[in-house]
């Protein structure tokens, strides 16, 4: 069934707002933000570029899904899954460029630090973005407009929830090795969010992304872990707002697939060796 006129009308503009209001943020906060030497930091080609970009599309990303969102609840999972993941994500890209901090490298070696004693910043990043995550898919499953389960269906639906949220933050993650790449593979992911009600959902960070894409591709900021996590946990909460249980359990399995795929195949020769996903994944970067 369709939505009513009225209610699509108001859907669309909030689409709207969300949008246009994470890109006036993301590029507020990246003119101010500057380049201040903690943040700075040598890309893949040699170039230097600060890790502003990240925090920029944490916070225009966080505020145009918040105010997009169509219930109180899920602005609050919105703000709770976007800033949460965000904060942890900065704090892994300060003081993960710390010398003692790189040798762990990967969960296995994060988790393998912990056995010596050394809680690395690695780690309080997986367990932030997990917590962020849990404490939105709680906040969405308490939305009095979701349909209520039993308890034990509530815990499975609130679980895979969470899955969802914290595997789209990795997810992107994983694709922030290119200027560009992240932005582009949340674009293509979060596009198909966008129509019915929860689309401000997703509308908050395509804005953002899109305010902060220009100096990612030009080489003059980068999203890192703050920006790659904060974008894709938003995304989550985008399509966790829109599944049910059984959606939910699907798309974690095909995120839980991809992460494992990660540590097996490098995503970067995949690209390069497929026609049409080399030519996206090169459009706009500087040669």
């Amino acid at each position: 069934m369709s939505e009513p006129a009225s209610s699509s009308s108001g859907s669309n503009a909030r689409r709207l707002l969300s949008f246009a209001l994470g890109t006036a943020v993301g590029r507020a906060v990246l003119r101010r933000a500057g380049s201040p030497e903690l943040l700075r930091r040598t890309n893949f080609r040699g170039r230097e570029v600060t890790l502003a970009g990240g925090p920029a599309l944490a916070a225009g990303a966080s505020v145009g899904a918040a105010a997009g969102a169509p219930t109180p609840a899920a602005a609050a999972a919105a703000l709770t899954a976007g800033l949460g993941a965000g904060a942890v994500g900065l704090y892994d890209d300060v003081v993960g460029a710390r010398p003692e901090q790189k040798a762990a490298k990967g969960l296995k070696g994060h988790l393998a630090a912990l056995r010596e004693g050394r809680v690395t910043s690695g780690l309080v990043k997986v367990a932030g973005v997990g917590a962020a995550g849990l404490a939105a898919s709680a906040l969405l499953a308490a939305d009095p407009g979701r349909r209520r389960a039993s308890r034990t269906g509530l815990v499975a639906d609130v679980l895979l929830g969470a899955g969802v949220i914290a595997g789209t933050a990795n997810l992107l993650n994983l694709f922030d090795l290119r200027p560009g790449r992240a932005i582009k593979a949340g674009a293509l992911l979060g596009a198909p969010l966008m129509p019915g009600r929860a689309g401000g959902l997703a509308a908050g960070p395509l804005g953002a992304a899109a305010g902060v894409l220009p100096d990612d591709l030009g080489e003059r900021a980068m999203l890192g872990d703050c920006g790659a996590n904060a974008y894709g946990a938003l995304l989550g909460v985008a399509i966790a707002a829109r599944t049910g249980p059984a959606g939910r359990a699907a798309v974690l399995a095909g995120l839980v697939a991809l992460t494992a795929a990660s540590e097996k195949v490098s995503f970067t020769q995949v690209i390069q060796s497929t026609p049409g996903l080399r030519e996206l994944d090169a459009l706009g970067r500087r040669p």
